[in-house]
């Protein structure tokens, strides 16, 4: 990378806000716990719980071998080898963050811990501001038109 192209970031933001976003939900679910749907309602979204957390071992297992296979990192502040757009990355830019915000959804319906919930798009949004949007910028600067037709055919969530 030259002097005037965007640098990585130097914190790994991701692991530490998805950890933040866990850590204060449990807090919260402890010191101000919410009302929870029961019965039957309950139920399914138990069981939609563990399908979302099905999928996230799924969308963690198949973006790491993609990415190893393509011989590109997985430090998310490293700059990548090669442009990945196989497997999940061709469903989406951010398997693995989605992924994570998967987590905390799926936790939040097989434990009844409600405040997971917001915390799982709050978590996303900082995700998207302090990671995804800088690392955009470094994907661009090193794969050009390759990048940028790659991030208009495939969205950078979902």
């Amino acid at each position: 990378m030259t002097e005037n192209q965007p640098k990585p970031g130097l914190i790994p933001w991701p692991p530490l806000i998805y950890i933040a976003a866990i850590a204060i939900s449990i807090a919260l679910g402890l010191l101000y716990p919410l009302p929870w749907i029961g019965d039957l309602l309950g139920d399914i979204l138990f069981a939609a719980g563990w399908v979302a957390l099905f999928a996230v071992a799924a969308l963690w297992f198949t973006a790491i071998r993609t990415m190893v296979r393509a011989k590109t990192t997985l430090n998310p502040n490293a700059v990548p080898d090669h442009l990945v757009t196989t497997g999940p990355f061709g469903v989406t830019r951010n398997p693995m963050y989605l992924a994570n915000t998967l987590l905390l959804i799926g936790v939040a319906l097989v434990s009844g811990i409600v405040w997971f919930l917001p915390l799982a798009f709050i978590a996303a949004y900082a995700t998207q501001k302090m990671a995804i949007e800088g690392e955009e910028k470094v994907l661009a600067a090193k794969f050009g038109k390759k990048y940028r037709d790659y991030a208009k055919r495939v969205r950078r969530w979902i």
